[in-house]
């Protein structure tokens, strides 16, 4: 394991502690296909942004793959890697986004969350 993704896990875990304490906000955006005429099928389509609790979000265009973070530029990382050798097309929406398929991005976010449930069921006690 990697010095960033036990960073990432620890901001993840911060993250998901200040969601707990906001209201709910409106549901995200359904991500869209792109429209051929501004992206090719050829180049790999990622669309990079923040959901809810404040982490980043990398997701094909297509729904192939996509992963959480905490950092920007991991999430790029991941796109990048994800569409190698050929380069890729980033798209950075306003709206917050949520990762709708299965987070093979930092694993250890997924413990973080985890975490974070306990924690919240052990002070409900």
């Amino acid at each position: 394991m990697t010095l960033q993704m036990c960073e990432e896990a620890a901001m993840a875990a911060i993250a998901l502690q200040t969601t707990h304490r906001q209201p709910r906000q409106v549901p995200a955006p359904e991500l869209k296909p792109l429209d051929p005429d501004v992206v090719s099928d050829a180049i790999p389509a990622f669309f990079i942004g923040r959901n809810a609790a404040g982490l980043w979000v990398a997701r094909e265009a297509r729904g192939r793959i996509g992963g959480l973070f905490v950092l920007k530029s991991s999430a790029v990382d991941f796109a990048s890697r994800q569409s190698a050798p050929a380069r890729c097309a980033l798209v950075f929406p306003l709206e917050t986004i949520e990762l709708d398929i299965e987070n093979r991005g930092n694993p250890l976010i997924v413990l973080a969350a985890l975490a974070g449930r306990v924690l919240k069921r052990l002070a409900a006690r």
